[in-house]
C-alpha cells in the first residue's frame, strides 16, 4: 500500500461521523447552557454577583486562568498535557521582577525576560517529549514543573518582589473605560488563536497531529516541529499570564500559579476539548474558563469554605472527564 493510500485509510478512520458531530454539538450547547444557569443561580442566592463591579471583577479575575488556558487547549488538542504551566509562570515572573527590581533593567526589557523564560522553558518541554523521546507530556512537564518551581523558589530565596512600575502593571491592573485592560487582551489573544487554528496550515497541521501522529508524519507534516512549537506557546502564555498576575497584585512570589494547571485542564475539558486530542475548539474553552470563574466567584460571594470551593471544581472535572469517555463511545460506535 502507498503512503498515500495508507494516509488516506487513516483520515477515513479519523472522520467524524454523523452522530459524534451530533453529540459534540449537543455537549458545547450544554456547557453554554450550564454557564448560564450558573449565572441565574448565583443571580438568585447573591444580590451583589449581577454587579457591574462583580462582573467586572470576574473578568479580571479569569483572564489569567484563560490566558493559561490557551497553551493547555493546544497540549491537549495534541493528546499532551503541559502540568508545568503554573511553575513557569512562578519562574518567569520571578526572572522579571529580578531583572527589573534587583537589577535595575528598564521594564520593557524585563517584559521580555519574562516572555523568553516562558518561551525558553516550553520549547524545553517540547525537546524532552520530541528528542529526548520521553514516552508522554505527562513526564517531562511534570519534571518541568518540579524544576522550575524549585529555581523559582533559589534565585529569590523564597521571598516575593514587589513595587513594579507602571509598564509592568498595565496588562494586569489598567481599565479601558471601565474594561479592565486584561479582558481586552484575553479577547484579541482567543481571536487570534481563533484565527491561527482555523485559517493557516500550521493550525491545521495542529488538529492532524492530535487526531493521528503517524498518518500526519505520513502525509509529510513535521510532527516534532508542531509539538515544539505546541509547547514552546504553552510555555510563552503561561509566561503572559504571569504578567497580567504580577500586574494586578504588582508583585510576584516563588509559590504564584499553584494548581493553575488544574484549572487550565479542567477549562479545556469543561470546553469540550478531548484527552484523546484531535477535538476542541478555543472559542469553547474561553466557556470553560467563565463557568470555572463564575463558580468560584459565586463561592466566594456565599462565603463558602476554601476547601469545599476546590472539591466543587475536582468534582467539575471528574464529571467533564466522564461526558469525555462518553463522547468517545458515541464517536466509536458512530463509525
Amino acid at each position: 500500500m502507498s503512503i498515500s493510500h495508507q494516509v488516506a485509510s487513516a483520515s477515513d478512520n479519523t472522520k467524524p461521523s454523523t452522530n459524534s458531530v451530533i453529540a459534540g454539538h449537543l455537549y458545547e450547547l450544554g456547557v453554554l447552557l450550564s454557564l448560564l444557569l450558573l449565572c441565574v443561580v448565583m443571580t438568585f442566592l447573591s444580590s451583589r454577583f449581577l454587579t457591574m463591579d462583580n462582573l467586572m471583577n470576574v473578568a479580571s479575575q479569569a483572564a489569567v486562568s484563560a490566558i493559561v488556558s490557551i497553551g493547555m487547549f493546544l497540549a491537549i488538542l495534541t493528546a499532551g498535557i503541559d502540568l508545568s504551566v503554573g511553575s513557569i509562570l512562578a519562574l518567569s515572573t520571578m526572572m522579571m521582577g529580578i531583572a527589573c527590581v534587583k537589577w535595575g533593567w528598564n521594564p520593557y526589557l524585563s517584559i521580555l525576560v519574562c516572555l523568553g523564560t516562558g518561551s525558553l522553558l516550553g520549547f524545553c518541554n517540547g525537546i524532552m517529549l520530541t528528542k529526548l523521546r520521553l514516552p508522554h507530556p505527562f513526564i517531562s512537564t511534570l519534571g518541568m514543573q518540579k524544576m522550575a518551581r524549585g529555581i523559582a523558589l533559589v534565585v529569590t530565596a523564597a521571598t516575593p518582589i514587589s513595587m513594579f512600575p507602571q509598564p509592568i502593571q498595565f496588562l494586569g491592573n489598567d481599565s479601558v473605560a471601565t474594561v479592565p485592560v486584561s479582558f481586552i487582551l484575553v479577547a484579541l489573544l482567543y481571536i487570534a488563536m481563533y484565527l491561527f487554528l482555523t485559517r493557516t496550515t500550521v493550525g491545521r497541521h495542529i488538529y492532524a497531529v492530535g487526531g493521528n501522529k503517524e498518518a500526519s508524519r505520513l502525509s509529510g507534516i513535521k510532527v516534532h516541529g508542531i509539538l515544539n512549537l505546541v509547547y514552546t506557546i504553552s510555555g510563552f502564555t503561561a509566561a503572559l499570564a504571569g504578567l497580567v498576575l504580577a500586574g494586578r497584585v504588582n508583585a510576584v512570589y516563588p509559590l504564584a500559579g499553584v494548581d493553575y494547571e488544574t484549572d487550565a485542564i479542567a477549562a479545556v475539558i469543561i470546553g469540550g476539548a478531548s484527552f484523546f486530542g484531535g477535538v476542541g475548539s478555543i472559542g469553547n474553552t474561553i466557556i470553560g474558563v467563565l463557568l470555572i470563574a463564575v463558580l468560584r466567584n459565586g463561592l466566594n460571594l456565599l462565603n463558602v469554605d476554601s476547601a469545599y470551593q476546590t472539591f466543587a471544581i475536582g468534582a467539575v472535572i471528574i464529571i467533564a472527564v466522564f461526558v469525555d469517555v462518553l463522547r468517545q463511545q458515541v464517536m466509536k460506535s458512530g463509525k
